[in-house]
Parts: C-alpha cells; sequence; structure tokens
C-alpha cells in the first residue's frame, strides 16, 4: 500500500526540480507500469517503450495530479491506460489477439503471473510448471476483447478496487463488476479449453 503523505511530499518535490524524488517516483512504480503496459498490451516488444512513454507523460503532467482526487497509483493508470488506448489506435491493433497456439513472450524482463505469486520454497521442477501456467494464462489474457481484459487485469493482478477501476476506466461500477464477472468467466473457459487440448 502507498504512503499517501510520502507520495505527496515526492510530488512536491519532483515539481520543484528535485532530480531525486523524480528518481524515486519512477523506481516506485516502474514495475507496476510495466507489468500494465506488459499485460494489456501483449507485445514484448512493444511494453518497455510504452513504459517509458507513460514516465514521460506523468513527468510532463506531474504538477496536474491532486491527492484529494484519488491514489497516486490510480492517477498513474488512468495515464497508463488511455496511453494505451492511444497506441493501440495508432496501431489499429484495439482488435487483434494471440494465438492460443502461439509461442510465450520470451522477453526476459517480463514478469509472469506465476513469478508474481511464485513461492520461494518450490522445486525447480514445480517452479517450471509454474511459470507454464503462468504464461498460459497470459497468453489466454491476450484472448480477451480489450475491455474485459484490462478490467481483469487491473482488478486480479493489480489488485484496484472496483471505485478506482471505475474511475481509470471512465466507467460506472457496475460495468467494471460485470466486465470483470465476464472475463473471469471467459479466461476459465479459455484455460479449460487449453487444459483439455494437452491433456
Amino acid at each position: 500500500m502507498e504512503d499517501v503523505q510520502v507520495v505527496a511530499m515526492l510530488v512536491r518535490r519532483c515539481i520543484s526540480g528535485d532530480a531525486a524524488a523524480w528518481e524515486e517516483i519512477v523506481q516506485r512504480y516502474n514495475r507496476r507500469i510495466y507489468n500494465i503496459c506488459y499485460r494489456i498490451a501483449g507485445s514484448a516488444d512493444d511494453e518497455q517503450e510504452l513504459t517509458q512513454d507513460v514516465f514521460i507523460k506523468m513527468y510532463r503532467t506531474l504538477q496536474t495530479y491532486d491527492v484529494e482526487r484519488g491514489a497516486f497509483m490510480t492517477w498513474v493508470t488512468t495515464i497508463t491506460r488511455n496511453l494505451l488506448v492511444d497506441h493501440f489506435r495508432k496501431t489499429k491493433q484495439d482488435r487483434v489477439t494471440d494465438s492460443i497456439d502461439s509461442a510465450p513472450s520470451e522477453h526476459e524482463d517480463a514478469m509472469p503471473l506465476s513469478e508474481q505469486i511464485r513461492d520461494t520454497s518450490a522445486t525447480p521442477d514445480s517452479r517450471v510448471q509454474s511459470r507454464e501456467t503462468g504464461e498460459t494464462v497470459h497468453r489466454a489474457l491476450q484472448k480477451l476483447s480489450p475491455e474485459l481484459r484490462e478490467s481483469v487485469i487491473l482488478r486480479d493482478l493489480q489488485d484496484m478496487d472496483y471505485k478506482e477501476i471505475a474511475h481509470v476506466l471512465k466507467v460506472p461500477e457496475g460495468t467494471v463488476k460485470s466486465r470483470i464477472n465476464r472475463g473471469r468467466a471467459e479466461l476459465a473457459r479459455l484455460l479449460q479449453r487449453t487444459y483439455r487440448q494437452v491433456m
């Protein structure tokens, strides 16, 4: 959980020109922004550039952040989501999804779901199996429509609450809940189909 006072102080210091404050903001939020870009964009080629674009946009608009209007991570996620929407529009990939049979991402910096929840005492065999499960989940996520995918990612992988997601996506909370339920159901169906193909 982020400390509101610390973040507000970092933002004030950064706006006043403190480079060390900006460095700390980047260190605090780089992994989360990168993961959002990776999960939503689904392309190992794009997420690093998109992450850098998010930080550029953040830096240029930092003075517009208002601590009274919401959490800093919600503001950052809104910027990230808007940039991703613009990216999809520019590249006309809004409705393109990966095949479930395509090769998993070979990007070494990508943090699959399996590593985010990995048990450090796991055996090498179980870690391989866990990584393969994470890659399967990632490929299945890419098959969801962008609306369902981003809702599921923000809720289940970024642990945002319904109100924050509604604010980021600019839709009612009821729509968020519906998208999450539909997304989870579709994801379960895709994973079940994948499991049956493997068996």
